[in-house]
């Protein structure tokens, strides 16, 4: 397991946004970005190392939990409409209006660039891994660690896990051009969201460099959860767990050695205990 729960705001996403924000953030009079929930934290963080003023934009179907660490950073939080589209829209208006730096969750050479580096870091350790599993969103990290991976061992297996509840980019790569899905409500909230039409990087790179894709129920996100819990002694969010569900679940039989991107902790604590606690009774 490569436990990206250990970062400083409990995800991988603070690779790609500091990568963002030493290359192009010193001059910057401030930043903004939307986001599910992670990309802001680790936004909110970075800004506030650097003594900048940070917005984020969210749509209402963030998590409360999120929303509060977001805030707890200093950010300033603008809840807009219903989807990630919704809030980016916002985040539009504020980078004409504000003159702010966009941060884009995905979508973006220097934070793919940032997120690759998980698979330096997993094949520098484990060389002889054959199959990597990876949460799939908006293809920032499936599509990052995808081709870092393959450039070091083009013979190893990526896998992108997503869940079967407006999973975007399996959408997408499906009709073999961007398009819009509905968001739902999911425990992989992280998950969550378009991938943007157009889309500049991520759709091609998770079309090129993408093994298979393999979407979960709600059951089988909660089972990886809860094993998480109970049998590695770890605090894992959905979208986090999805590797370890699709295991569990057998949708994925390797033959060799297998990494699991375990992307981030930040669930909601009540959730996380009703979700354990039931399985412990099953």
């Amino acid at each position: 397991m490569k436990l990206e729960t250990r970062q400083t705001t409990g995800s991988f996403k603070l690779r790609g946004v500091s990568n963002t924000l030493l290359l192009s953030g010193q001059t910057a009079k401030g930043f903004v970005a939307a986001s599910t929930g992670n990309h802001a934290r680790a936004l909110a963080y970075a800004a506030q190392q650097m003594g900048k003023p940070c917005v984020v934009c969210m749509s209402k179907l963030v998590p409360e939990n999120k929303i509060s660490a977001v805030r707890a950073l200093g950010a300033d939080i603008k809840i807009v409409g219903s989807s990630q589209d919704d809030a980016q829209q916002e985040v539009d208006r504020l980078v004409l209006s504000e003159g702010f730096l966009p941060v884009p969750p995905f979508d973006d050479k220097r934070v793919i660039a940032g997120q690759g580096t998980i698979a330096l870091e997993i094949l520098e350790d484990r060389p002889e891994v054959d199959t990597l599993l990876v949460p799939l969103s908006g293809g920032g990290l499936a599509g990052g660690v995808a081709m870092a991976a393959k450039s070091v061992k083009p013979s190893i297996r990526v896998i992108g896990v997503s869940m079967e509840k407006g999973a975007a980019m399996a959408a997408s790569l499906q009709a073999g051009k961007p398009v819009v899905v509905t968001e739902e409500p999911t425990l992989a909230d992280s998950l969550g969201g378009g991938i943007g039409i157009p889309n500049h990087y991520t759709f091609n790179l998770c079309q090129t460099y993408l093994d298979d894709i393999i979407l979960l129920t709600e059951e089988e996100i909660s089972a990886g959860i809860s094993h998480a819990y109970w049998q590695e002694q770890k605090i894992v969010e959905g979208a986090g767990a999805v590797g370890i569900a699709a295991l569990l679940a057998g949708k994925v039989r390797p033959s060799g050695t297998v990494a699991v991107v375990v992307s981030g902790r930040n669930i909601d604590m009540a959730l996380h205990q009703k979700l354990v606690s039931e399985y412990q009774k099953i």
